[in-house]
């Protein structure tokens, strides 16, 4: 660079420099917090010993990956990983445009506030309580479907924590009551951005509602739903542990259809106290998702370069 460039950008760095003393504490927290412990890593494949210390302790390569790959329940609990999640990015996104569509009709600013809360409370709620809430409905002694409903439709009471049948459809519809409400808001911003002005055109020209939809609506928040369903995609590997371990109670009965990677890894790490797996299953899951976000990314450019990520 010469002597001008360097002059330049010192002008440049003196000009925005209150800007750029405004970004340390966050470059600070994101180096700290995201890229500091990436160092833990090599924990994935060493034999961790205590008394030797992370550095120390023997390499093993591999071997801590074997866990996942070689034992019998790898091919249950890695299907139900995709399935599940796969099923969640698709009824969450079309369930959440449209409820996002369908408040965004609702005209009145108090109802549409009040809505709009009571859509994104289960999302602010804890899994735990959200665990005893799904207990209250399905205890067979006390719950309410036993007690009230089955009856009056003349079925027997179900022992619910013992089925496994009934959960991949328990799950589903916890899931979707907690997780819309999120993807909800974010689409419906990106509704209300829309200029009112295409609407008012189409109805001049006689186009009803549900073709507003098809034409305007869904095509201009598209580059939203792509970002937010990418994202998605990246944490396909990734479960939400409260869904699958609080939720159906750690029932044994109910692991067949109820564990998935992170509750595999978790009962693993109680039972063998083995840091090194779990460290080797989080390693597997983040680049398993980095791959697949750039497949994704790849597959979305080759289609519409704007409504790529990157």
């Amino acid at each position: 660079m010469t002597r001008t460039g360097w002059a330049s950008t010192f002008k440049k760095l003196k000009r925005y420099r209150a800007l750029f003393l405004m970004m340390v504490p966050g470059l600070a927290y994101l180096f700290m917090n995201n890229y500091l412990p990436m160092f833990g890593v090599i924990i994935a494949f060493k034999d961790i010993n205590y008394a030797k210390g992370i550095l120390g302790s023997d390499w093993i390569g591999f071997k801590n990956f074997e866990y996942l790959f070689m034992t019998k329940d790898a091919l249950v609990i890695t299907r139900n990983t995709i399935l599940y999640n796969g099923s969640f990015i698709v009824l969450n996104t079309v369930f959440a445009i449209g409820v996002a569509i369908l408040l965004n009709e609702v005209r009145s600013k108090f109802a549409a506030r009040l809505y709009q809360s009571v859509i994104l409370l289960p999302f602010l709620i804890s899994m735990v309580i959200v665990g005893y809430l799904v207990l209250s409905m399905l205890s067979a002694e006390s719950g309410y479907l036993n007690l009230n409903l089955l009856p009056m439709l003349g079925i027997e009471p179900i022992s619910w924590y013992f089925e496994p049948k009934y959960w991949p459809y328990i799950l589903t519809i916890v899931q979707l009551w907690k997780g819309t409400g999120y993807l909800c808001v974010i689409f419906l911003a990106a509704i209300i951005g829309i200029d009112n002005e295409y609407y008012e055109a189409a109805t001049i020209d006689g186009a009803g509602k549900w073709h507003q939809i098809r034409s305007i609506t869904v095509p201009l928040i598209a580059p939203t739903i792509t970002i937010m369903t990418l994202l998605a995609i990246g944490r396909i590997f990734y479960s939400d542990f409260g869904l699958f371990y609080q939720v159906p109670l750690n029932s044994g009965p109910l692991q067949p259809v109820t564990d998935v990677i992170d509750t595999y890894v978790y009962r693993g790490l109680m039972t063998l106290g083995d840091i090194g797996m779990s460290s080797a299953a989080g390693l597997y899951q983040s680049l398993v998702g980095f791959v697949l976000v750039l497949l994704s990314n790849y597959i979305v450019a080759k289609r519409s370069k704007e409504n790529a990520l990157f």
